[in-house]
Order: structure tokens, then C-alpha cells, then sequence
């Protein structure tokens, strides 16, 4: 007599570790013994000091948060397992395990822990680094949240962290064409025990599609497993070369809300699919402490649990930091972080107005977030656009409504309202597509100081929710305003020259000479900022689309000019010791680290900043000689 319980429970394992490397047999005879549990919300599953249970346990549907003293410190979602520690310890349940919603759970026997999982070398070693390296400490007397892995000597230096070491994928993707049908394709998953399968053309891929789509396409009755494979795949596919990193990886993964990711020769759509990267496959240092506070975002219901979520975020940074991680690294983390807050707190905002939006819209943010450096918690800048319709007024008044309230709540996470107001709860910055290539235009060929400055800032947008479209063509019109007056390049070249060398004559920081911030040193001003301002003009120049971020922008540069391949890169490294330096400074001081007293740096800290000064003299003389500035100022 077939158990169909058992064979159900098998089916949902199979996909997840350490069960995904059992084969059959040992699979099914976990699967048979598994205990079914239901959970009401805010159920305890088990409690801090409690003695264990004999077994462990799978999240099947809800989720189950897992708290020290009513604080929580991890999420648990479909497929995650909890309650393990303290069965390999076998001693007391140090951490409390509540049902966050209605939940499913399974219960796994110790006894088949020991007895199959153990005994198995892949499972093994998922569970050891597993139990190494994804769970946070936050309650120990010293180092409170760091990693438990960092208990041990082997990850003392930095040059050992996964997050800059190539990701291992699987070199055997399963593939099949567009027209087969679902239920072929579901039959060829579970013949090779994979979660996925890529639907490719002539050796590239173009789409893919996953368990999950299997199960929120067919089981929900959406599609029919006779129709093609091209009606549930997800197209285009997100693409990266062989040498993708796992922090790209993991980023890549936060950013897209997806969990693989297509290897292929060249990194592009266009090139052989080789292999297949799933979210199973990162094991890393790290890399479940972005993933939860990405959950918990997912989860908030207000602004108020998100402002402590970032403050979460604020803790990983100062780890990070402390820890001598890449700043490259860092920024990319804490800006998939800020991103997701910003669309949780969007649709919060949306859900909240009477009606929803009566045309489509994007939401930009601008300055260092649109750059995808904002580190530290700094006042916010950001606009909205909208498509053009008839009934303008009324649709900006939508608009400028909805914009105050993901304003306000911004604030109430942390990024304060702005000063100059550039917000998009300003009606000034809350304008139709055709409305802000007017406005582009405008300052493009008719530039002056303040226009000038609005460029620096609204030239580096980057589109957090919304209508893609509408951002390429505020993009493309940007370029094309240029083309039509060059000379606009030079006065941004020479806007770029107001902030001197950080350096006098005499080899002196150039301090603030009144004012709050008397004799202290202006980081973004005379050091950050130069860099910055210069990156962007150059990349206006060369008609370099879509690259925001300061270092991509001088990797771009240095590509297109060999000649001065030199400087671009010392300017790149000069970025990332000044933003740290930065950082730093803030964290230390609890602020934005913009204006630090040279007189209490010590006399290395003095050298290693003058070091990055150097650059700077540079790649202003390259502008100064590039666009012939001596014959305006």
C-alpha cells in the first residue's frame, strides 16, 4: 500500500539541504517517520532553557521567527531548518521558536539525523558549515553579533571571506525547449532531482522556471501542465559569467527576488549556458544575516518595524566594517538593504490610499543613494515620475500625495526629510516623464550655478520601484540634450574644479575656516565629492549609459582609456579608502562622518589619507586639459 503522505513529505524535502543530497531510499525513510505539526500564530514550538525534543525541525508553510529574550534573530521561512544546534549539543534550547503566522512544521527524528544525515559526506558538510557560519551571536558578553564562525582562528583574515571567492554552480544545468509542455518538463525535473529547469535556444537561455512556478502556476489551477513550458517561465533569465563572486551572487539574488541564476560563457543572454547557480548552492560567511533582515522587510507592516530592521542593518555595517570586508562589498549589501525598505515602504503607502495609482509611476532616488553608496543614515533625496496622461492635475496630485507619505516614512526609519526639500512630495521633483526631459533639458542648455548643482544631484537617479520605461527615456534624453550642447560638458567640468585639492601649499589639511565646523575637515567636500563630480562628467562624455556607482563608472573609464588607465584606478582606490575612512568616522561618532578633526587622527591615519589625494590632483588636471577649462575660469 503506496504512503502518500510519506511520498508528499518526500517531494517537499527532496528540494531543500541537507535532503536534496539523500538519495531515494534514505529520503523516503525520513520522510515516513516525519511528524506533521500545526502551529497557530504566535505559538511557541519551543522555548529558551527548555530540555530538547528528540528531533528537528522543517518550516513547510509559514514562517517561524527564533528570539533570544523577546529580541528576534532569525527568520525562518519555507525549507529552513531550526532547532538543530541544540540537538547536536544535546543540551537545553538556548533561543525561544515562535510561529510568525499560521504554520506548518515538520518534525525529523534525531535518531534519523544521526543515523542517515550524518552518515552522509554532502549533508554532513552542509550541516558543519552550515552550523559554522550562518548563525549570528547577538547575546555573547563580548563581540555581540558576530558570527559564531569568528569563535574560531580560521576566519581571521579577510582575504579568507567567501564574498570575493568565486561561486561554486552546477556545471550540468537541465535544459529542455519553449514548446514542450509543463508537465514533460516537470517529469525531467524529477527524473535529474532538481528544482529547476532552464528553457534554452540554441545552447542560450531564455527563460527558467522553478518548483515555485510549478506551484503558484499549476497547482493553483493558473495554468494546465498540457500548455508549453513558455507560458510559466520567467524571461529573461538574470546572467552571470563563470567568475561570478558569491556576493555578487547573493546580491544579485536580494536585488531580483529570485533564486538562480544562469552561468553562461560570457555572462550575457547571448552567449552558452554552462552551468546553473541556485540560492542552496551560497554557503557563506555571512550570508544569512542580509538574507533574514531582507525577509523581515518583506514581513513589516509598518514603518515603525522597519526603522528597527534598519537599525539591524546600521549593527551588520559596523560589523563589516570592523571586520575589514570589501567596501565594494559593503555598499553593494547596504544598498539592497535600503532598496528593499524603500519598496516594502512604497507599497505600504500605496495600500494605504483610497484608490491605486491611476497612471504608472517610478521612484527615484538621487545623490549617494542613487549611486548605490549611502552607507550611513543621511537625509534623504529622491523625485518621482509618472506617465504622461490628460488628466495631469489630478494625477500629480495622487502623486504628490502618495509621495509625502513614503517621505514620512522614510523619515521614520531614519532618513531625515531633506533640507533643500528635494523629495518627491515636492511638486517641484514630482513631474510627467515629458515634464522632467523639459526640465533636463533646460538645464542642459541654458546651465547656471544652481542648475549645475540640481544636475550633480538628479544625474545620478536610479529607479527603486516602478516603471523602467519611464526612466530610460528621462535617461536617453539626458544624452541626447548633451549631444545637441556640448559646451554643457565644460561648465559641468569646471563645477567639478570648485573644491581645490584637499591639501595647502604647505601640505596642510584645508579645514573649514568658520562656522559650526571650524577647523575640521570636510571628507565629502574636498575629497569624496571631487572624485565623484569627476567620475560623472567623464562618463557623460563617453555617453556611458546605466552606471551610476562611482567605482563602476572609473572601471568603465579605464576600459575606454588605456592611456589613462593609471589614474582611473588610483581614483577607484581613493574612493574606497575615503568611503570607509567616512565610514568609519560616522560610526565612531555616531554621525554622518562628513567633518572629522585632523588633530585627533593619528599620524598614520593623516598619511593614509593624504594618499588619496594624489588621485585627486589628477583627475582634475585631466578635466582641466580634456575640456580646455583655463579658457573659462
Amino acid at each position: 500500500m503506496k504512503n502518500t503522505i510519506a511520498e508528499r513529505i518526500l517531494d517537499f524535502l527532496k528540494h531543500f539541504p541537507p535532503f536534496d543530497t539523500l538519495n531515494t531510499e534514505e529520503l523516503f525513510a525520513i520522510s515516513k517517520e516525519v511528524i506533521v505539526l500545526h502551529f497557530e500564530k504566535d505559538a511557541y514550538i519551543f522555548r529558551q532553557n527548555n530540555a530538547i525534543n528528540d528531533c528537528f525541525y522543517v518550516v513547510k508553510d509559514g514562517a517561524v521567527g527564533i528570539y533570544h529574550d523577546d529580541n528576534l534573530v532569525d527568520q525562518c521561512d519555507e525549507g529552513d531548518i531550526f532547532g538543530l544546534r541544540a540537538l547536536i549539543r544535546k543540551d537545553n534550547y538556548m533561543l525561544d521558536a515562535k510561529a510568525l503566522e499560521e504554520s506548518i512544521i515538520y518534525a525529523v527524528s534525531s535518531k534519523l539525523l544521526e543515523n542517515i544525515i550524518i552518515n552522509n559526506n554532502e549533508a554532513n558538510q552542509f550541516l558543519i558549515t552550515s552550523f559554522a557560519t550562518n548563525t549570528r551571536n547577538p547575546y555573547a558578553e563580548t563581540d555581540k553579533g558576530a558570527l559564531f564562525a569568528y569563535d574560531t582562528q580560521a576566519q581571521k583574515s579577510s582575504s579568507n571571506f567567501t564574498e570575493v571567492q568565486s561561486a561554486s554552480f552546477s556545471k550540468n544545468p537541465i535544459t529542455c525547449k519553449a514548446k514542450i509542455s509543463i508537465k514533460e518538463a516537470a517529469l525531467i525535473m524529477s527524473e535529474n532531482k532538481v528544482g529547476s529547469i532552464v528553457i534554452s535556444q540554441q545552447k542560450k537561455p531564455v527563460g527558467i522556471i522553478t518548483d515555485k512556478d510549478l506551484r503558484y502556476k499549476i497547482a493553483t489551477g493558473i495554468r494546465t501542465i498540457d500548455e508549453a513550458v513558455e507560458t510559466i517561465m520567467s524571461s529573461p533569465v538574470i546572467t552571470f559569467p563563470p567568475k561570478i563572486t558569491v556576493a555578487e551572487a547573493q546580491i544579485a539574488m536580494l536585488k531580483h527576488s529570485i533564486s538562480h541564476l544562469c552561468i553562461t560563457q560570457d555572462g550575457t543572454v547571448e552567449s552558452e549556458l554552462i552551468g546553473i547557480l541556485s540560492e542552496h548552492d551560497i554557503i557563506v560567511i555571512h550570508g544569512n544575516n542580509p538574507s533574514v533582515l531582507i525577509k523581515e522587510i518583506k514581513h513589516a507592516t509598518s514603518a515603525k518595524r522597519l526603522q528597527e530592521i534598519r537599525e539591524k542593518a546600521h549593527n551588520l555595517l559596523s560589523n563589516y566594517i570592523e571586520q575589514h570586508i570589501p567596501i565594494a562589498f559593503i555598499t553593494n549589501i547596504i544598498s539592497a538593504i535600503n532598496e528593499a525598505i524603500t519598496k516594502r515602504i512604497i507599497d505600504l503607502s500605496i495600500a494605504e490610499m483610497s484608490t491605486i495609482p491611476p497612471a504608472t509611476f517610478a521612484w527615484l532616488a538621487l545623490g549617494s543613494q542613487g549611486r548605490k553608496e549611502q552607507l550611513l543614515l543621511t537625509d534623504q533625496d529622491n523625485a518621482l515620475v509618472f506617465e504622461d496622461v490628460k488628466n495631469s492635475n489630478d494625477v500629480k496630485h495622487y502623486f504628490l500625495k502618495l509621495a509625502k507619505s513614503i517621505n514620512d516614512k522614510l523619515n521614520t526609519v531614519g532618513f531625515e526629510l531633506c533640507p533643500a526639500d528635494m523629495m518627491g512630495s515636492n511638486p517641484k521633483w514630482c513631474l510627467s516623464v515629458t515634464e522632467w526631459k523639459q526640465q533636463f533639458e533646460d538645464w542642459i542648455t541654458r546651465p547656471d550655478e544652481d542648475k549645475m548643482m540640481l544636475c550633480n544631484i538628479f544625474f545620478d537617479f536610479d529607479n527603486v520601484y516602478g516603471n523602467q520605461h519611464l526612466v530610460d527615456d528621462m535617461s536617453k534624453s539626458i544624452f541626447e540634450a548633451i549631444e545637441q550642447y556640448e559646451i554643457f560638458l565644460n561648465f559641468m567640468a569646471r563645477n567639478a574644479l570648485k573644491n581645490p585639492p584637499p591639501l595647502s601649499f604647505f601640505r596642510n589639511f584645508l579645514v573649514e575656516d568658520s562656522g559650526e565646523h571650524k577647523n575640521q575637515f570636510d571628507i565629502k567636500a574636498r575629497a569624496i565629492m571631487p572624485l565623484v563630480d569627476a567620475a560623472r562628467v567623464l562618463t557623460l562624455s563617453k555617453n556611458i549609459k546605466h552606471t551610476n556607482s562611482t567605482l563602476e563608472r572609473y572601471q568603465k573609464l579605464a576600459d575606454l582609456e588605456p592611456q589613462n588607465k593609471d589614474t582611473y584606478e588610483a581614483c577607484a582606490n581613493a574612493f574606497n579608502i575615503l568611503l570607509r575612512f567616512r565610514t568609519q568616522q560616522g560610526l565612531k561618532h555616531n554621525d554622518s562622518g562628513r567633518f572629522i578633526d585632523v588633530n585627533h587622527l593619528s599620524k598614520a591615519e593623516r598619511l593614509k589619507l593624504k594618499s588619496c589625494f594624489k588621485p585627486i590632483k589628477e583627475i582634475q588636471e585631466v578635466l582641466r586639459v580634456r575640456f580646455q577649462l583655463s579658457q573659462l575660469m
